[in-house]
């Protein structure tokens, strides 16, 4: 059975999931990026991106499952980009080059309108303007047999989690202290939405903790 999933979601030790102040310079907010080197610096990642080397392991291995049996995403608008408000024209076309790694449909939360955006390999940002549920149905039909990924940013993840959506979160908590930003968990009683934490292990550069429902 397909499965709703969180995974490779990085938060630091006092519990924010990205800095303060998003921008086309920041793209995580200010320090967010000292969030992700358990990420960035594995073999999988670097393939991902058609590079070589990296490093092997167990953070290695988290990144692989990550990205292994997705038929689609859906994500918030600001993991899409910077761009807020009314789109002032369609040259924003993402973080990621023109072959973005999701090499699948990718649901994009927004208040404003905008037509599909067609990438190299086979990744097709559609932009969703009637809420979460819907963009979660779509994305549940598009992904037929496969699970679908929740992507970022913080208050997407949050919403699924409050209304139970998400059946396992994979997340990797990196040893910093961002002292300020978007906290993930703050005010969601997780035991009381029937979560647990089903596995951990420690990788190379983050504790690995899998919290799953039921």
């Amino acid at each position: 059975m397909s499965k709703i999933r969180v995974n490779g979601f990085s938060i630091s030790a006092d519990g924010y999931g990205a800095g303060v102040e998003q921008s086309l310079e920041h793209p995580l907010g200010e320090d967010g990026e000292n969030l992700h080197p358990w990420m960035v610096e594995t073999r999988q990642f670097k393939a991902m991106y058609g590079n070589e080397g990296g490093a092997e392991g167990v953070d290695n291995d988290f990144t692989r499952r990550s990205m292994a049996g997705l038929g689609a995403w859906v994500m918030g608008r600001n993991m899409f980009g910077p761009v807020r408000g009314e789109w002032p024209d369609h040259q924003w076309r993402g973080w990621w080059g023109d072959n973005p790694p999701y090499h699948c449909p990718v649901f994009v939360l927004t208040h404003h309108a905008r037509p599909p955006l067609e990438m190299d390999g086979g990744t097709v940002f559609h932009f969703v303007t009637e809420g979460p549920e819907a963009a979660l149905e779509l994305a549940r039909a598009a992904a037929g047999d496969k699970d679908v990924r929740i992507g970022g940013g913080v208050s997407t993840v949050r919403h699924y989690l409050k209304t139970r959506a998400i059946d396992e979160m994979h997340l990797a908590v990196s040893p910093v202290l961002l002292g300020k930003g978007e906290a993930l968990l703050e005010g969601i009683d997780l035991p009381a939405l029937g979560y647990r934490v089903a596995d951990q292990a420690m990788g190379e550069r983050a504790l690995h903790l899998i919290v799953a429902r039921g």
